[in-house]
């Protein structure tokens, strides 16, 4: 996933590896439409969900809303590790970090790897 800024530079923000999930949470929360691109860079499945079934799937099977829950954290508990990495290590500890992390890192080009480590 991937905001352009006004001056068109491409700012890599997450990536989803194998059995992940990805989305912008704050669009689909409030209706407006997203800043952030989501790009598949190999074969992928795709699921989809309208917000209103969504909420009709954790009434109707609410082990749905504990498994969501449970993404939902784990993706803020990876995020606010990211941003606290990236304001207290230095490039090198960030970039084995990555590799250490994410086993896609080989898959993807260096450039992607120093946009999403800063």
């Amino acid at each position: 996933m991937y905001f352009v800024d006004d001056n068109g530079k491409e700012h890599n923000l997450q990536f989803a590896v194998e059995n992940w999930w990805i989305g912008d949470i704050g669009s689909f929360h409030s209706g407006e439409p997203s800043k952030l691109n989501i790009e598949a860079i190999e074969n992928a499945v795709i699921l989809q969900i309208k917000k209103e079934d969504q909420l009709k799937m954790f009434v109707d099977f609410p082990k749905f809303n504990r498994i969501f829950r449970v993404f939902t954290e784990n993706a803020l508990i990876s995020f606010q590790r990211r941003v606290l990495q990236n304001i207290s290590s230095t490039a090198e500890e960030r970039y084995i970090d990555f590799i250490e992390r994410y086993p896609i890192f080989n898959r993807i080009s260096n450039v992607q790897i120093a946009s999403f480590s800063g």
